[in-house]
């Protein structure tokens, strides 16, 4: 999820602040960002959210 982690870097927060906001662990939220968990549309719109961007511009790749 390469644009979640440029969001994340470029907004200057970092993994374990994003991890406390969304109140899971720090190495959830690292899997979450290297594509080797999967998310539910509720933590999608957290993190949406705590980025200022909308769920489908995040995760939303078109063809």
């Amino acid at each position: 999820m390469k644009k979640l982690k440029e969001l994340r870097i470029k907004k200057k927060i970092k993994i374990k602040e994003m991890a406390q906001l969304l109140n899971i662990s720090e190495p959830f939220y690292s899997q979450i960002e290297n594509k080797k968990r999967t998310l539910t549309y509720k933590l999608a719109k957290q993190i949406a959210n705590i980025l200022n961007v909308k769920p489908d511009d995040l995760f939303y790749d078109e063809f």
